[in-house]
């Protein structure tokens, strides 16, 4: 569309839209980089108690079978959530296992919630995987997922050694950025 001295009458419209993406842009972006922090993030972490698929290497063994948050209380737990169908959650339990390594002299914990799957997909999983550090968690029908929101996998939660949410992670964390997170936990 043209004006009378040949101008296009589209460049103001243009520049509304541009003004709105902006805004928008300014009002979604801090929300897409906060890397999941989440409102459970200074609360106190709910209770689980869930069957123990593998123990793991570095973890004190479970005489039960069983594992609740509630007696690991004065420790820093690590709970990764994820599933054996979950490409980027495979990625991510070798940074989780290193972890579970470094600093199981520490007064750390960690443990891989499985979510999502068949009892038999995680037994032919952990068969075909050598031993893990951390210990493997079967959340039979996502009940413990649902009770701390886990809405992406991998999700990542730490807990402070006083059962406080210290940080959750959505989607694949990076060694460095884990490291951090827990030496902030032990501090």
């Amino acid at each position: 569309m043209a004006s009378r001295d040949g101008e296009s009458l589209s460049y103001p419209f243009g520049v509304a839209a541009l003004v709105v993406v902006l805004l928008l842009a300014f009002a979604f972006l801090p929300r897409l980089f906060a890397r999941g922090e989440s409102a459970f993030v200074g609360k106190e972490a709910p209770e689980l108690s869930l069957a123990v698929a593998a123990q793991g290497e570095t973890a004190p063994p479970s005489p039960s079978g069983r594992i609740s948050l509630s007696e690991l209380r004065g420790k820093v737990v690590l709970m990764d959530f994820w599933a054996t169908w979950c490409g980027p959650c495979q990625a991510e339990l070798p940074i989780v296992d290193s972890v579970a390594r470094r600093y199981a002299d520490r007064n750390v914990v960690v443990l891989a919630v499985n979510t999502s799957d068949e009892e038999e997909a995680l037994a032919l999983w952990l068969a075909r995987h050598k031993r893990p550090a951390f210990t493997v968690l079967y959340d039979q029908g996502n009940m413990v997922a649902a009770r701390y929101e886990v809405q992406n996998l991998p999700t990542l939660v730490l807990v402070s050694p006083k059962g406080k949410i210290v940080a959750v992670r959505q989607g694949v964390t990076d060694g460095a950025e884990l490291e951090k997170l827990v030496e902030r936990a032990l501090d």
